[in-house]
C-alpha cells in the first residue's frame, strides 16, 4: 500500500495535465497507464491532428509541456472554410484585424502526449506508473483506495481519465448519454503538390464529410467521415488505389497526394457523463466529455476541465478542506457543465444537420451557411470561440 494525496487513472494527455496542475500546488500525485513505460514515453503516431485555441497553448506553456514539442511539429491555422456541396459559398473564418496570426495550431495527437510525459517525468512529486490496469476502487472513510495489478493506492482524490468508453465510470455506477452517429473516421497524412497556404477545410459532401487540415511540410491531415464498412475498406486499400481514390473524394483540389503515413480509424460516438463527481472521485477528459470531432473542441474542453478541477482544488485547500471533499467536486461539476453542456448539445445538432443527405438538410444547410457568412457579428463571435484567447489581451 502506498499514499498520495492524488491518483489519476489514464495517463493521456489529459490525466498528464491533470496530474502537472495538481502537483503545482503541492499535492503528490499518481498516474497509472495502461500502456507499458516505452509506448507510453514514446507514442506512436495514431492519426489524430488536434486544432490547439490560444488558451490551450497557454496551459501547454504553463505546464511546462510545450517547450518539448518541435517547432517544425506545429503548425499555424490561419484561415477556416466550411464548405457543402460543391461549388456552394464557403462560410470562411480568419484573423484579420485581430492582432494575431492564426486562428489556432495544429499538433498531432502523439508530440502532445510526449510533451506533457516529458514535463511530468521531471517533477519529483508525480510518480509515473505504466503498464497498470486498475482492478476495482473503493471508498474507506475520506480516502479512495485504488487497487491495481502492481498493488494498492490509498488517497483523498481519485482521477478517473481513461477516455469516452470509461471503464472506471461503469466502476462508479456513472450513467452517461451515448449518441452514436453510425459512422467512422479515418485519418492519415498526405502529402500534395499544391500549396495550402495554412487553410483548414470542413467540407460537407453528399455521402461524405471530409477536412483537410494543414500541416507543415507540404502535406495535409485528411479525416474522411463515411460508414464504417467503407472506412475499413479504404483502411485496407492498397496505397496507389487510396491515394486515387483521395483525390477524387477531394475533387483533386491539392492536386496529386501520396499517403506518407499509417491510417487510423476511429468510430464516432459522443458521450456525456451523468455525473462528473462522486464522494472522492472525478471523471476528465472523454471519460466525462466525449465531443464529435466537428468542431475540434474536444480536447481544449479537456485542457480546460483540467485546469476548472485544478482551481477548484486550490481554492478548497485554501478553506481547508481536501482534495477529494465533495463540496470542491461539486464546484467544479456545476463548472465544467456550463463549460460543455451548450456545446455538447450544439456540437451534436450541427454534426446532425451537417451529415445529413435528405434534399431538406442540403437547402438548409446551404442557406445556413450563406447567411451566416454575411453575417459579421455571427462571425467574430465564432471567430473568438475558435481561437478562445481567454486571460489573454485582444487588440483594439
Amino acid at each position: 500500500m502506498t499514499y498520495h494525496d492524488v491518483t489519476i487513472m489514464g495517463g493521456g494527455p489529459t490525466g498528464l495535465a491533470a496530474a502537472l496542475s495538481l502537483e503545482a500546488l503541492g499535492l503528490s500525485v499518481a498516474v497509472l497507464e495502461r500502456a507499458g513505460a516505452p509506448a507510453w514515453a514514446e507514442p506512436a503516431f495514431d492519426g489524430r491532428e488536434i486544432a490547439l485555441t490560444h488558451h490551450s497553448v497557454s496551459v501547454l506553456k504553463a505546464l511546462g509541456a510545450w517547450e518539448h514539442i518541435p517547432q517544425v511539429a506545429i503548425s499555424p491555422l490561419r484561415q477556416a472554410r466550411v464548405e457543402t456541396g460543391r461549388r456552394n459559398h464557403p462560410l470562411t473564418f480568419d484573423t484579420q484585424g485581430r492582432g494575431v496570426d492564426a486562428l489556432g495550431y495544429l499538433v498531432s495527437n502523439h508530440c502532445i502526449r510526449r510533451g506533457l510525459y516529458l514535463a511530468a517525468s521531471n517533477r519529483p512529486n508525480i510518480h509515473l506508473l505504466g503498464g497498470t490496469v486498475t482492478r476495482h476502487i473503493r471508498r474507506i472513510g475520506e480516502d479512495m483506495t485504488v487497487v491495481h495489478t502492481g498493488g494498492e493506492i490509498r488517497s483523498r482524490l481519485a482521477i478517473g481519465a481513461d477516455g469516452r468508453f470509461s471503464q472506471l465510470r461503469r466502476m462508479q455506477r456513472i450513467g452517461a448519454v451515448m449518441h452514436d452517429f453510425r459512422r467512422s473516421m479515418l485519418v492519415c497524412r498526405m502529402a500534395h503538390d499544391l500549396p495550402h497556404h495554412h487553410v483548414a477545410t470542413q467540407w460537407f459532401d453528399e455521402g461524405q464529410t471530409v477536412a483537410l487540415l494543414p500541416v507543415n511540410g507540404g502535406a495535409s491531415s485528411v479525416v474522411l467521415t463515411l460508414p464504417p464498412d467503407q472506412i475499413e475498406r479504404l483502411r485496407m486499400l492498397d496505397r496507389d488505389a487510396f491515394n486515387a481514390e483521395i483525390m477524387e473524394r477531394v475533387g483533386n483540389r491539392l492536386g496529386n497526394m501520396r499517403l506518407v503515413s499509417t491510417r487510423h480509424s476511429y468510430p464516432l460516438r459522443a458521450v456525456y457523463a451523468h455525473r462528473f463527481v462522486a464522494p472522492g472521485f472525478a471523471l476528465l477528459g472523454d471519460a466525462a466529455v466525449g465531443m464529435h470531432p466537428i468542431t475540434a473542441h474536444g480536447f481544449n474542453l479537456g485542457l480546460k476541465g483540467q485546469e476548472s478541477l485544478a482551481q477548484e482544488v486550490a481554492a478548497g485547500l485554501a478553506r481547508g478542506e481536501q482534495p477529494g471533499s465533495l463540496a470542491t467536486l461539486r464546484r467544479f461539476e456545476r463548472r465544467h457543465r456550463l463549460a460543455t453542456a451548450p456545446l455538447f448539445a450544439a456540437t451534436n445538432g450541427i454534426a446532425t444537420v451537417y451529415t445529413r443527405d435528405e434534399p431538406a438538410f442540403r437547402v438548409l444547410r446551404q442557406a445556413g451557411l450563406r447567411v451566416a457568412d454575411a453575417l459579421a457579428p455571427f462571425k467574430s463571435m465564432v471567430t473568438e470561440m475558435l481561437m478562445d484567447r481567454e486571460g489573454q489581451h485582444r487588440p483594439g
